[in-house]
């Protein structure tokens, strides 16, 4: 009789992390920035063309005002989903991540694992521990492929 085995789908670490850095700088962009294009527009222009009549339900006023409204909806979300799961790390890996990662300030590495009183190597691994543990909350980690079997 052969006993079938329960395997658990191998994680890809550099991809996972590659995520988790993605979405954290995602809500920085977020936290920073607005974009410039998504502002109405509000010089007249001449033309010696006559204007088509189209129809365009919205002016270039309005529409810019709903991308606005459209985007800080999802900003809004983002940075509560991104918050919530960062939120559930325990007390050093949230530290960690806020410190580093979720502040306006751009700050090094070595500038936090001195605030947080620690080495160097346990900074390191509470960020990769806080990570993996960001990537699952947040649902963004990465497997491995499934490798073909040679016959």
């Amino acid at each position: 009789m052969e006993q079938k085995i329960f395997q658990l789908p191998e994680i890809n670490r550099e991809e996972t992390k590659k995520r988790v850095e993605a979405a954290l700088e995602k809500y920085r962009f977020y936290l920073l920035t607005y974009p410039e294009e998504q502002l109405p527009k509000v010089t007249t222009t001449y033309s010696l063309v006559p204007p088509a009549n189209t129809n365009a339900f919205y002016s270039s006023t309005e529409k810019a005002a709903i991308d606005k409204v459209d985007f800080e909806l999802e900003r809004e979300e983002y940075m509560k989903w991104m918050i919530r799961g960062v939120n559930r790390l325990n007390q050093k890996e949230r530290e960690l991540i806020i410190k580093r990662y979720l502040s306006e300030e751009d700050v090094y590495d070595y500038e936090i694992y001195n605030d947080m009183g620690v080495s160097e190597r346990k900074y390191y691994r509470i960020k990769s521990r806080a990570f993996y543990k960001l990537a699952f909350i947040l649902r963004i980690e990465k497997y491995k492929e499934k490798a073909e079997v040679k016959a």
